[in-house]
């Protein structure tokens, strides 16, 4: 059996992509993703080699500019890029999630617009659903599309929305109103962040994070008929097609994080020596560290699982695997984090070895984009039938 086809080696096309990512992503490491962020930069440099190199639209379409591969690729990408100690949060929503969601469901003129400048980094869209009073349930969205002619107007507020000053354009998760029934049926649209009536502010975060969080304001945005992507009835199946993707990517940004705090970590253990012995011999330090790899490893196959199914466009089937790995991922980096700056003692909390920043980064992966308790409430309910809780 060779890596064509044996499931759990990667193909040597994969194998070439992961490491010529992690070479890119070693060109700029951790140090400079932490001066972009006390200097208040963007990672642009390392975006725009990223997009050069084809990496950034490695799933979208070959037509429209893209590497004509999958999530799986993209995940690579995503994966090396955390394991180097930088990030591109980007990457989530503008080729994984806006990027799937117009070249599945966008009409030709809507994926010709757009597609080829989110493949090569040239265009950024960001991504809006969440709501100040909505939280979590995205049924009680209540930013409101409605006909006025043949345009839209959109008014309403989104909270957490990130990379907003960077985008040229947010798809945002609306609902429409049947003037006859008066429900509100979901639905997605491309908004320009030029947009008249459309304005944003910056959230304060604790974080060291050169990309920033925003809440939006739609007072009556008017958009024309074509900012509508896909059926207007049909947004719920349109949402798999992002938040599959948003999940995968998720767990390989926390892999790759995981990856990078055990790394630093095994090399600081088998240097640092006290009473002759170095510290990684004691299995006080090396015990917790192997568990770390194995529950990263197998968070790891299962993102894997999770974009395999979704590539072959199973997208029910792909919800549960792609949950399952966004939560295994998140503990499996937030516990190795810990432990790496626990196993350096006092030098894991310096600047100069780096890990201290990662403790409140990594601590994002439980949190965003969906709370571990919402995936065991959906791994509960889906996968085990147990009734709702919510």
């Amino acid at each position: 059996m060779t890596a064509l086809d044996n499931p759990f080696v990667e193909t040597p096309e994969r194998a070439a992509l992961r490491d010529a990512v992690a070479g890119l992503a070693a060109k700029y490491g951790q140090e400079y993703f932490r001066e972009c962020a006390r200097e208040g930069r963007k990672t642009d440099e390392l975006w725009q080699e990223a997009g050069k190199l084809g990496f950034i639209g490695v799933n979208l379409p070959e037509e429209y500019g893209g590497g004509g591969a999958g999530m799986y690729e993209l995940a690579i990408v995503m994966e090396e890029i955390a394991a180097s100690g930088t990030g591109l949060l980007m990457l989530v929503v503008s080729p994984a999630i806006c990027g799937n969601v117009i070249a599945r469901f966008g009409t030709d003129e809507q994926k010709q617009r757009w597609l080829p400048g989110l493949a090569d980094g040239s265009i950024t869209m960001a991504f809006g659903i969440t709501e100040p009073d909505a939280g979590s349930n995205s049924h009680n969205i209540t930013t409101t599309a409605r006909r006025d002619g043949s345009d839209w107007l959109l008014s309403g507020q989104k909270v957490y929305i990130s990379g907003v000053d960077q985008a040229q354009a947010v798809l945002i998760v609306a609902r429409t109103e049947d003037a006859k029934t008066g429900k509100l049926k979901p639905a997605l649209f491309i908004v320009p962040t030029d947009a008249e009536n459309f304005s944003y502010t910056m959230i304060d975060m604790e974080l060291q994070n050169p990309e920033k969080q925003f809440q939006l304001f739609l007072d009556d945005v008017r958009l024309p008929a074509d900012a509508l992507v896909g059926d207007e009835d049909a947004a719920l199946s349109q949402l798999f097609a992002g938040l599959n993707p948003e999940r995968i990517m998720a767990a390989a940004s926390a892999v790759g994080m995981g990856r990078f705090a055990l790394d630093k970590a095994v090399s600081y253990v088998k240097e640092r020596t006290v009473w002759k012995t170095p510290i990684g011999a004691h299995q006080a330090i090396a015990h917790p560290l192997a568990q770390g790899k194995i529950e990263l490893e197998m968070a790891k196959l299962m993102m894997q699982k999770a974009a395999t199914m979704y590539d072959a466009g199973d997208d029910w089937g792909a919800a549960e695997p792609a949950n399952m790995a966004k939560y295994a991922a998140a503990e499996a980096a937030v516990k190795i984090v810990d432990q790496a700056v626990h196993s350096m003692g006092g030098n894991g909390l310096t600047s100069e070895y780096g890990m201290a920043p990662m403790l409140s980064l990594v601590r994002i992966a439980r949190v965003a984009p969906v709370s571990r308790e919402m995936i065991l409430n959906f791994v509960a309910q889906a996968s085990l039938g147990l009734p709702k809780s919510y």
